[in-house]
């Protein structure tokens, strides 16, 4: 499936149904009098959360949704039908917006919530609605009023508990396939996740949601590599899992290097709680990894963790050690 997080659409709510200017027409009643029934109501456009939905590429190729209009009224007062209600389903994590794409309108953080977007015209009046003591045979009736249209953006931030971020190359997909179900591509060159990828990781009955982000590089904040487009779907991560291939020449810079790009794109993602990963660790000997590990955590203050992606015991010691940390 492809993966599209911005999407601009018009949406328009169903037209109130036109009120009906009938009389009664019966054998032997001379003077029926006004017997037309109201039009209906248009129907409207609700935007309603999935859960197993994660990307919007279904308003990728239709781009236009009306609901139905109300049905017109009908002789011996019969109101016409209410338009059906246009119901539109989007990945929880989407966000509303007006059509200057800057004006927030709603956003969707829990399964099954809706949003009206476009509210449905309401059904004109039939003339029996304006019979009096002065006027026993009217003839006026009004039409439905339309119902509200207009262009809007959808936007989605995907909401994980744990985002895994880092350098690309660093390994993040990998761990996502070794501690979910997720599939995601794999390969040994930069940039080989080029959408966020989501997984369920399940541990004594307890399930975590995570999101491997495209790898970021020097200038991700500005635009450089794909970062920029990327980083908005970490803001709502409970937690950051910063991978670090080990084999890298100074550990400590690498490190460095992704916070600032955090830093720049929002301060608030420095304050997010963060799990230090370092990876590959089978390739290199014990004595350099402890020496790099000690000098690290001596110039950071925190603590790391370690992994090796072909190591099931330090895979599984990491995915324990997630669940402890989100359900803490």
């Amino acid at each position: 499936m492809k993966f599209l997080d911005q999407v601009k659409i018009f949406i328009k709510a169903g037209d109130g149904g036109v009120g009906s200017p009938s009389f009664r027409r019966e054998k032997f009643i001379e003077f029926g009098g006004p017997d037309g029934g109201d039009g209906g109501k248009g129907g409207s456009v609700i935007f309603k959360s999935e859960r197993n939905l994660n990307t919007l590429i279904d308003y990728r190729y239709q781009q236009h949704f009306k609901a139905k209009r109300g049905g017109d009224g009908k002789g011996q007062n019969r109101t016409g039908r209410g338009g059906n209600d246009l119901i539109l389903k989007v990945p929880i994590g989407t966000q509303v917006f007006e059509e200057d794409n800057k004006t927030l309108v709603f956003d969707f953080k829990n399964e099954n919530e809706e949003y009206v977007a476009a509210i449905g015209g309401k059904g004109g009046l039939g003339n029996t609605r304006f019979k009096s003591s002065t006027n026993r045979a009217p003839r006026k009736f009004t039409k439905g009023t339309k119902g509200e249209e207009f262009w809007i953006w959808l936007q989605l931030k995907t909401i994980a508990d744990i985002g895994i971020i880092g350098l690309p190359n660093a390994g993040k997909s990998t761990l996502l396939s070794r501690i979910t179900s997720a599939n995601p591509k794999i390969a040994n060159y930069k940039f080989t996740t080029l959408n966020p990828n989501l997984g369920v990781a399940i541990y004594d009955d307890k399930e975590i949601t995570l999101a491997d982000i495209p790898g970021l590089i020097k200038g991700a904040h500005e635009g450089v590599g794909l970062g920029i487009k990327f980083l908005k779907h970490i803001e709502r991560c409970k937690i950051l899992l910063h991978m670090i291939d080990v084999s890298e020449n100074d550990l400590v810079l690498t490190y460095k290097q992704i916070r600032n790009e955090l830093k720049k794109y929002s301060y608030d993602l420095l304050k997010k709680k963060e799990i230090i990963v370092f990876n590959k660790v089978d390739l290199i000997e014990v004595n350099e990894l402890k020496e790099k590990i000690k000098l690290f955590e001596n110039k950071i203050k925190k603590k790391v963790n370690i992994l090796s992606n072909t190591d099931k015991m330090l895979i599984s010691k990491l995915k324990s050690s997630l669940l402890g940390h989100v359900f803490k």
